[in-house]
């Protein structure tokens, strides 16, 4: 029998097995329902149809001045707002069922992709500097900054990106549930990594600076 029989398979949400000392601090996935009210835009669209419904209801009314030919002008808009409605919520569904961010004390990784999956690496002593912004549902999102000059393709990573750097993209975990508390234990691993003393988070609207590696708090 091989020594290697028994040996601990590696987690599949992570590109190896974890050096000696390293372990897991935090692993999850994003919220759908974050992911499709913000990321995939579905607010925009409910907004979007809402307004053209109550325009052509409204209009409809005003020339005829009954009630059941503005309720006729504006149904047929109903059948594409629920298709639109559908597909982004099967899009954020099947995203966050195929995502996985995981905190470790030595690197943060993400795991994303739902045709082909990727996953980035991402050590600490590669991180600059991280930011957290609170969007409601309990949830947050946590980016970081690069150290080096290695540029990662925008739409590969995306939606996982800082929306608009598209120069230099900036890794993010979005639509973290409870995300203030995930986002203070990637501060405090990274303040460990740097041998700092840990700075907690006071509150989630005002700045947080740790030098070389800390979480800064941006307002929302």
């Amino acid at each position: 029998m091989s020594h290697d029989d028994f040996a601990i398979e590696p987690d599949p949400n992570l590109p190896g097995h974890l050096p000696e000392g390293e372990r897991i601090l935090w692993q999850g996935a994003p919220d759908w329902r974050s992911l499709a009210w913000r990321v995939y835009h579905l607010r925009e669209v409910v907004i979007y149809f809402g307004v053209l419904v109550l325009w052509r209801g409204f209009s409809a009314w005003w020339e005829t001045g009954m009630i059941s030919k503005a309720v006729a002008s504006a149904s047929p808009l109903v059948i594409p707002l629920v298709v639109c409605t559908a597909i982004l919520v099967f899009i954020a569904v099947l995203s966050a069922r195929t995502t996985v961010y995981t905190i470790t004390s030595g690197r943060l990784v993400l795991k994303i992709g739902i045709a082909v999956p990727t996953t980035f690496n991402l050590p600490f002593s590669s991180i600059g500097d991280a930011n957290v912004r609170r969007i409601g549902l309990g949830c947050a999102e946590i980016g970081v900054t690069l150290r080096n000059d290695d540029k990662m393709a925008y739409l590969v990573l995306w939606p996982h990106a800082r929306p608009w750097y598209l120069k230099k993209p900036q890794p993010m975990m979005r639509s973290v549930p409870d995300g203030i508390r995930v986002a203070g234990i990637l501060s405090t691993a990274l303040q460990a990594e740097a041998g700092q003393p840990r700075i907690g988070l006071v509150d989630d609207r005002q700045a947080n600076l740790a030098t070389p590696a800390g979480l800064t708090t941006i307002k929302t």
